[in-house]
């Protein structure tokens, strides 16, 4: 049986001056995306040796609830609050959810 979830690491280089701003996009976001019918997990955390590095990690039940999640109106104007924060390039990493046995 395939195992159709997403599931995602991404980190985020974040301005300083705009940390503040991002945390509190994220207060109204977070909710938001974890009452969505396709997200198993939604965390954002932040590095302990770096705290203006943040760290999302996503799990999504299938391709399709990301779809979704993505074409969101409050998903599309927090990427853009991040976008605007970032100091680089997110970085993302895919997952692949190891057997159990």
């Amino acid at each position: 049986m395939p195992n159709d979830k997403v599931i995602m690491l991404i980190e985020a280089k974040i301005l300083p001056e705009r940390r503040t701003e991002l945390i509190e996009a994220a207060r109204h976001y977070l909710p938001l995306v974890r009452a969505e019918p396709g997200v198993e997990a939604f965390y954002l955390t932040a590095r302990q040796d770096d705290p203006n590095t943040f760290v999302f990690y996503e799990i999504y039940k299938s391709k399709a609830a990301q779809d979704f999640h993505l074409a969101q109106d409050f998903t599309k104007k927090f990427l853009a609050t991040l976008k605007n924060a970032q100091a680089a390039d997110r970085v993302r990493t895919n997952l692949l959810e190891l057997p159990q046995e």
